[in-house]
């Protein structure tokens, strides 16, 4: 699970580290980190897919976004029965509680 979520986490690191430099153009002398490569790299991949360049950058966040989801929804499916037990630890703490007890039970306006 370690190397998946290493796996996953990388590359992403890698390109958003990629994206952020090279839009604000802090290049420290590479040219891959330059403003003139940023636009390159999309003007060559809008002309591939055949779309205007500036629609890609939402369109990778967007798919950021959906496959992280996968991978958290694969990490909670692997560790469900811990999850459910928490949960359960969680619910059975606060019906056995006493209102009273609870620090929301009594009301702020009584501060001296």
């Amino acid at each position: 699970m370690k190397w998946f979520l290493i796996l996953w986490a990388g590359p992403i690191a890698l390109l958003g580290s990629w994206y952020g430099l090279s839009y604000y153009d802090m290049s420290f002398g590479i040219f891959m980190l330059t403003r003139d490569a940023h636009d390159l790299v999309f003007r060559v991949y809008g002309h591939v897919l055949g779309m205007p360049p500036e629609t890609i950058p939402p369109l990778v966040a967007r798919a950021i976004v959906v496959d992280s989801l996968f991978v958290f929804a694969i990490i909670a499916f692997r560790k469900r029965k811990r999850i459910a037990a928490w949960w359960q630890r969680r619910r059975d703490a606060g019906e056995g509680a006493p209102a009273q007890d609870l620090a929301s039970a009594e009301s702020l306006s009584n501060a001296p």
